[in-house]
C-alpha cells in the first residue's frame, strides 16, 4: 500500500525562480528565505518519496479566466513548462504517474468531488518553483520523484471555501492510502501566505494572521474552516487566498502531524513567505 510521509508548504512566487537561476542563495535579501530549505532537503534525501503531489494554482498558463476549473488533477505521462513571462527560462518536462493519477481521480469522484482530469497540462511557476526549491537540479537530482499536479482555483471567484479545501485533502489522503502499490508519497501545499499584488492594498502583508494560520493548521485545522472567503481576502489579501492549498495538503495528512521544520520571512516580493515541514503520525 502507498505510504503518505508528510506535507511541505512553500511560497511559489516567480521571483524565487529568478533567484534560483541566478544562485542568489547567500544574497542578503534572499538568504533568510533560502535558509529554510536545507533541513527539508536532508529530510527528503532520507525518506526518498517516489511521488510528489504538488497542489498549486495556475496563473493563466494551463487555464485562464474563461475556463477555470475548481479542482484539476493531472493524469499525464509528463508535464511541460512553457514561457510564461517573468523572465523565467522554461524547464525540462516533469515525469508523471498516470496510473496513480487515475486512481486518485476515481477515488475522489467516488467521494463526490467534481474533478477536471487533464491528460495534458502545461505547468507554470506555481508548480515549478516548489519543485526547484525542494529538489535542486530537478532531473539531475537522484531523488527527483514522479509528480502529480493538482490545480486549485484561487483566482476566479467564487473560489472554494477553506472547509471544502480541507475536505478535498481528506479525500485525497484516503485515495493515496488506498493505492495498492508500495510507493512513498509527499504532498506540497504551495502559495501564500498573505499578499496583495494590486489595487489600493498592494503590498499588504498580515504577519499576525499568517502566524496564526501556521499554528492552527498544525493543531486545529478545523478551526480555520470557520474563516469565510470574504474574511480570508480581508485578512490575507487578494492573493492570500492561496492558503486554501495549504488546507488541501493538511487535510491529506490525517489528524496529527509533527512539525519538523518551519520558517516565516517577510518581505519576499511583497509576500509573507511561510515554509513548513509536517510529518505524518501513524
Amino acid at each position: 500500500m502507498a505510504k503518505l510521509l508528510g506535507g511541505i508548504t512553500t511560497s511559489h512566487i516567480p521571483a524565487v525562480g529568478n533567484a534560483i537561476a541566478n544562485e542568489l542563495y547567500e544574497d542578503p535579501y534572499w538568504k533568510p528565505f533560502f535558509d529554510a530549505y536545507p533541513p527539508i532537503h536532508k529530510w527528503l534525501a532520507k525518506v526518498k518519496p517516489d511521488v510528489v503531489i504538488n497542489i498549486y494554482n495556475d496563473h493563466g498558463l494551463g487555464f485562464f479566466l474563461d475556463q477555470m476549473p475548481t479542482f484539476a488533477i493531472g493524469a499525464a505521462h509528463e508535464y511541460h513548462n512553457e514561457d510564461e513571462g517573468w523572465g523565467l527560462k522554461p524547464l525540462p518536462p516533469f515525469q508523471g504517474d498516470p496510473k496513480f493519477s487515475w486512481h486518485i481521480i476515481e477515488g475522489m469522484v467516488a467521494d463526490e468531488f467534481d474533478i477536471t482530469s487533464c491528460q495534458e497540462l502545461a505547468v507554470d511557476h506555481g508548480f515549478t518553483v516548489p519543485m526547484q526549491l525542494f529538489w535542486p537540479g530537478l532531473g539531475d537530482n537522484p531523488n527527483m520523484p514522479r509528480a502529480i499536479p493538482i490545480s486549485a482555483n484561487t483566482v476566479q471567484h467564487p473560489i472554494p471555501t477553506l472547509k471544502r479545501a480541507l475536505d478535498f485533502g481528506k479525500s485525497l489522503g484516503k485515495a493515496i492510502r488506498n493505492y495498492p502499490e508500495d510507493v512513498k508519497v509527499v504532498v506540497l501545499g504551495t502559495g501564500g501566505l498573505s499578499h496583495q499584488l494590486d489595487g489600493e492594498r498592494a503590498g499588504f502583508i498580515n504577519r499576525e494572521f499568517d502566524e496564526m494560520c501556521m499554528e492552527k493548521i498544525v493543531t486545529d485545522p478545523e478551526a480555520l474552516t470557520k474563516i469565510s472567503r470574504h474574511e480570508l481576502v480581508e485578512k490575507a489579501g487578494a492573493q492570500g487566498t492561496e492558503f486554501l492549498m495549504w488546507m488541501m495538503m493538511r487535510g491529506a495528512l490525517g489528524e496529527k502531524v509533527n512539525v519538523l521544520n518551519q520558517n516565516y520571512h517577510i518581505p519576499i516580493s511583497n509576500t509573507g513567505a511561510g515554509t513548513m515541514l509536517l510529518e505524518c503520525v501513524d
